[in-house]
């Protein structure tokens, strides 16, 4: 086992409800599900997104901790949130990465993969 590993899993969920297509406005907001699988203790520190639209625009985010938190996982723990992102195209990607720091002082980064924010019914 890793003793320092950390499961990230996105899920993204479109909200027509806070769209205005005719406006170009799409709103999406995704849920992460963040497991410590590692044998370390470590909290989560920073972030850092790269959120790409349709049109190939990309922004990058970073920041401290996520929605105002900076969890602390022991092995087998997890942490949940949900936030969200908007775009002037019905499709973008994120993807980005977690700073984490042990309890023993080790900082090491934890991948975020990639996922699609869709409006449409079009992906497969």
């Amino acid at each position: 086992m890793n003793r320092y590993s950390i499961k990230v899993e996105p899920t993204p969920f479109y909200l027509a409800d806070q769209s205005d297509p005719a406006q170009d406005h799409y709103v999406f907001a995704y849920h992460i599900r963040i497991e410590n699988t590692g044998e370390a203790a470590a909290r989560l520190v920073s972030r850092h997104w790269i959120i790409t639209d349709a049109e190939g625009k990309v922004e990058e985010v970073r920041g401290p901790g996520v929605v105002g938190e900076q969890p602390h996982l022991a092995p087998g723990e997890s942490y949940e949130y949900t936030s969200g992102s908007h775009f002037t195209t019905a499709v973008g990607t994120m993807q980005g990465s977690y700073q984490f720091v042990a309890d023993d002082g080790v900082d090491f980064e934890v991948p975020i993969p990639a996922f699609v924010l869709s409006a449409t019914r079009t992906l497969h």
